[in-house]
């Protein structure tokens, strides 16, 4: 049976109880607003906070739904094409983790892209199940990772046929889509579940022109960050399941393990009112996105030194979110890092994502036909000589001297296995070195240039010059580094040679 999706039960009853008149003796301590310090609610306002409720008997239980949460995450259930859906207050960060509890036991084989996020590799510290890495397919022209191949994934499922679940990333932070659907049939012959993380893909399932839905072509699990490119408030995320290899009673365990005891209800709130949205005007609202991305895109290609990613329909490279704007800016003579800091500090423009050799864009159903416009004059001014170094040929020698030896180090779909598990490594003695000193020791922490939160090490995993070197240019050409205990990189923690 069809379920209303006009409906917003979760929403209508926080706006019920938030007007309700009643004396509060319950958390939060602020009581309906008015204990908030002034210059908060002078910039939040004062409507916001009566609605920043806790788990009333009228507002349910989100560890134990019955009433408005069971119904709101069944109605979003059947509007992303899901079995069964769970609503998440701490982000796609606890679904993902959530994911690997799930169906990992400690010491279990899991495969994944070398590119995953940090919360995978905490999801491999908790869970204790040893990773292996697959590169993902890799363009030394754009200087870009795109996705994992099959012929990969084949090669992984047959020297490691113990495996007990395949994680994979769809789309990349750049919108680039993998052959999903080849990969869910390579996983689903062996018999184990294929964990998507589809943080930035939320909106697929609402628009024809837009990549296949991870659970429309075979995905057993999949986590949404419904905040990234939907209307939810940030933090707020879906996790959704279909099919029977997931054990939905272990995922709720593990959910529950990991998000928080007191869960904002205006995060859910705002996870109903999404999906109420889309579910409405998804299609509407994204055939308006589509329209906003093409019209930049085709204008900022138009410009001198500039290109825009494409498909290109390589093994890696199935499909494009073109919703997602990735801008090559290195022909300026500017890296990333650099031309995002004058985006923002002089011309209006913030990105998403600055790297080495791109700034990377989110173009949503919130943004409008002026966003669009400043985007473009602020490409055109940028383009311009008395933006740009008047040498060049530097920094293009060092991206390409990078590029290949990062590619000798570890070429398109060599597959490893770390010496020691991330739990391992995280929970072993460790010692601080010079970074010099570290080079063919184990990293006993992550390093990561943040966003978007891929380690360029991580625990267990030994440490390489390509990966030293990719990481001091980061720093040199304005990117910062996070996850480990010397955000400078001068020196490092490494598993103790006594372990």
């Amino acid at each position: 049976m069809m379920l209303d999706q006009i409906k917003a039960p979760l929403l209508q009853a926080l706006k019920e109880l938030a007007h309700k008149p009643h004396a509060p003796f319950y958390a939060p301590g602020h009581k309906r607003g008015q204990g908030i310090p002034q210059p908060l609610a002078d910039l939040l306002g004062a409507s916001v906070f009566p609605a920043d409720l806790p788990e009333l008997p009228d507002l349910d239980n989100l560890f134990a739904p019955e009433g408005v949460i069971k119904e709101a995450q069944a109605l979003a259930a059947e509007a992303f094409g899901a079995d069964q859906t769970w609503f998440l207050v701490n982000g796609s960060t606890v679904g993902v983790m959530a994911a690997i509890l799930a169906t990992c036991n400690s010491g279990d084989k899991i495969i994944l892209p070398r590119n995953i996020h940090q919360c995978a590799i905490a999801g491999l510290v908790l869970s204790g199940a040893i990773p292996i890495f697959i590169n993902p397919d890799y363009d030394p022209i754009t200087g870009l990772a795109y996705s994992i191949t099959p012929t990969a994934l084949a090669t992984a499922l047959k020297r490691y046929p113990d495996t007990k679940a395949v994680m994979m990333l769809y789309p990349t932070y750049q919108g680039v889509c993998g052959d999903i659907q080849a990969i869910a049939q390579l996983t689903h012959q062996h018999n184990i579940p294929l964990l998507v993380d589809e943080a930035h893909g939320p909106h697929f399932a609402f628009h024809p022109d837009l990549p296949p839905s991870a659970l429309s072509v075979g995905a057993d699990l999949t986590v949404q960050s419904t905040h990234k490119v939907l209307g939810a408030m940030t933090q707020a995320s879906m996790l959704h399941v279909q099919g029977h290899r997931i054990d939905r009673e272990r995922l709720s365990k593990s959910l529950q393990l990991l998000q928080s005891t007191s869960p904002s209800y205006l995060l859910l709130a705002s996870l109903d009112a999404a999906r109420q949205q889309m579910a409405l005007q998804g299609e509407q609202l994204m055939t308006r996105t589509l329209y906003l991305a093409q019209e930049a895109r085709s204008k900022i290609s138009q410009l001198p030194r500039l290109s825009v990613l494409e498909p290109l329909h390589s093994p890696g490279f199935f499909a494009l979110d073109r919703t997602r704007l990735v801008v090559k800016v290195s022909e300026l003579g500017l890296s990333g890092f650099e031309a995002d800091e004058i985006f923002h500090q002089q011309l209006g423009v913030t990105a998403e994502l600055p790297t080495l050799e791109h700034l990377t864009f989110i173009i949503s159903l919130g943004n409008t036909e002026d966003d669009i416009q400043q985007l473009i004059q602020a490409f055109t001014t940028i383009s311009q000589d008395n933006y740009c170094p008047k040498c060049v040929a530097p920094l293009q020698d060092l991206l390409q001297k990078w590029k290949a030896e990062l590619l000798f180090v570890h070429p398109s779909s060599f597959i490893i296995c770390p010496a020691l598990s991330p739990r391992e490594a995280f929970f072993a003695p460790t010692e601080t070195l010079p970074v010099d000193q570290t080079l063919d020791r184990m990293s006993a922490e992550w390093v990561c240039p943040y966003p978007p939160g891929i380690p360029a090490l991580m625990p267990g995993e030994m440490i390489n010059p390509a990966a030293i070197e990719y990481l001091q240019q980061v720093l040199i050409l304005g990117g910062t580094l996070t996850g480990c205990s010397d955000p400078s990189l001068k020196t490092l923690k490494v598993v103790s040679h006594q372990n």
